[in-house]
């Protein structure tokens, strides 16, 4: 019995969901990915610390993941375990003085949605975007003057090594695109957010109004990773590179959306390859006629 299948029987016990070689494009908004040597859907803390830490001694990788929807698969693949959180790690709940308790699991809507249920304002520019809160506290998402440091108090994580452990206030490092979390790799499982009273009519409004600016800006009709590039100070990645006539510049199913330009889209049967070729392409052709370097916001995993 190999690793993998010792994991996998390990998961099965502990019981998990779980599958070898599964294709990642069916777990990434891009739909895009080969496939993992074991994907399982981890339902608490407990089980993914004994999955992890029998990992970490069989010398196998490990991937926790949310919904994918900042990710770029490769073609090849990703070799180790996958895992997914799901159960405990997608609730959410009220604690006092309007802190929202939430697993990282948790879809950025639930999180919205349970917000405005319990008349709590704050989180309305996380509506619409296609994520989970842990990634959303992974990367400080933002979108229309809010970002995650505005509301985000704490993460609890699991570290590499299979070590609890909790980040709070300045620990978080929160900037631009950026956290603690980008640079220990440890996987957020809950964290919590403090938000404010509110008006339920004004939140809804606020709600409506964004998701009717993403629906009129952003290929939404189309499986993508959202935004491709972080934003240059006092520019737009979008801007650039529709100035710099690559709207709808495609590299096989990889198209620059002509919607927005920042969007990089599958519009059917794309690869990871074409989707790295495509980015190099606006990458070079927008350095050449600006002088500006355009990073990437979408992480590429695999081997």
């Amino acid at each position: 019995m190999n690793e993998i299948e010792q994991l996998s029987r390990l998961a099965e016990n502990l019981g998990c969901a779980c599958s070898c070689q599964e294709p990642m494009s069916r777990h990434t908004t891009f739909r895009i990915g080969g496939p993992a040597d074991l994907f399982v859907f981890v339902k608490n803390r407990n089980v993914l610390q004994k999955l992890v830490r029998q990992a970490n001694l069989l010398e196998v990788p490990c991937l926790v993941m949310g919904n994918g929807s900042n990710m770029l698969v490769s073609d090849r693949g990703i070799r180790g375990m996958v895992l997914a959180l799901t159960g405990d790690f997608c609730r959410i709940r009220l604690c006092k003085d309007h802190i929202v308790s939430c697993g990282a699991g948790a879809p950025l809507s639930s999180l919205c949605s349970f917000a405005l249920k319990n008349s709590l304002t704050g989180a309305e520019f996380l509506w619409g975007i296609p994520g989970t809160a842990g990634g959303a506290a992974f990367m400080n998402a933002g979108a229309y003057g809010g970002e995650m440091r505005d509301i985000l108090v704490s993460c609890s994580h699991l570290t590499q090594a299979g070590e609890f452990g909790k980040l709070e206030g300045e620990d978080l490092r929160l900037s631009y695109r950026h956290s603690a979390y980008t640079d220990n790799r440890a996987a957020i499982l809950f964290l919590k957010v403090r938000l404010a009273p509110g008006n339920p009519k004004e939140i809804r409004a606020r709600m409506d109004d964004l998701i009717g600016r993403r629906k009129s800006k952003q290929p939404l009709e189309f499986p993508s990773a959202g935004s491709v590039f972080k934003r240059p100070e006092g520019r737009f990645a979008g801007t650039l590179i529709e100035q710099c006539g690559l709207k709808g510049k495609s590299v096989g199913g990889a198209v620059v959306s002509s919607k927005h330009a920042g969007f990089i889209v599958n519009s059917g049967g794309a690869t990871c390859e074409d989707v790295l070729k495509l980015i190099s392409v606006i990458q070079d052709t927008v350095f050449q006629k600006t002088g500006v370097l355009l990073e990437c916001e979408v992480k590429t995993i695999g081997s």
